[in-house]
């Protein structure tokens, strides 16, 4: 079976995923954006062999310590999609702008598109590409718990940001609409901040895209 279990790191709080299969115990973390030591502590603790980094998309809070993690550990990077190299390049600058500490650069081993898988383990996961917060957004669905973790695209009460370079809020709620809300009323979702929720729930509740 799958399990996961959410580290908030840095000063946006972001919610780093640790994934793992439970017959192998191997791991992927998704979005290292930072505070490594407490996401290695949290490996440690429960016991977990990391073997990838997976990415929902390059903004500094979700992939700042993406690049010192992956040449520590050797790990392969995996994802976001194309669109976001521009993101990645500049995270640099990014991590000035915020006061994070300096960025080490890197390449994904891997970029992610519509329709892909990603495994760990022996559990398997679906990528579907959601752009609209950034143009290479990314998230993982695991129907086999009803879970998907979906980085900044949609929040409990809320949705990701569009007012970012090469941000689109019709494409933002295309994403959701099409690509999210056809995993079920019943799955959980992990969103990039803050609290987890239903597609369901936000499908009535969310004042951005309720009743849709």
């Amino acid at each position: 079976m799958l399990h996961y279990h959410t580290v908030p790191v840095t000063q946006f709080q972001q919610n780093c995923s640790l994934v793992w299969c439970d017959q192998t115990m191997e791991a992927a973390v998704i979005d290292p954006g930072g505070d490594l030591e407490q996401i290695g502590w949290e490996i440690e603790r429960l016991g977990l062999t990391l073997k990838a980094i997976w990415l929902t998309h390059a903004h500094i809070d979700h992939a700042g310590g993406t690049g010192e993690l992956a040449e520590k550990m050797q790990l392969p990077i995996i994802g976001p999609q194309e669109g976001d190299q521009f993101w990645i390049d500049g995270l640099p600058q990014q991590s000035q702008m915020f006061g994070f500490p300096p960025v080490q650069p890197f390449t994904p081993t891997r970029w992610l598109h519509d329709g892909d898988t990603v495994t760990i383990g022996q559990e398997t996961l679906n990528v579907r590409h959601c752009p609209g917060h950034t143009p290479g957004h990314v998230v993982f669905h695991a129907p086999q718990i009803d879970r998907c973790f979906v980085g900044d695209v949609l929040f409990a009460g809320s949705i990701g940001r569009t007012d970012f370079p090469q941000g689109n809020h019709q494409q933002l709620i295309d994403s959701i609409t099409q690509r999210l809300w056809p995993m079920g009323d019943q799955t959980v979702f992990i969103p990039g901040h803050g609290p987890e929720s239903t597609f369901g729930r936000e499908r009535k509740m969310n004042p951005y895209v309720g009743g849709t």
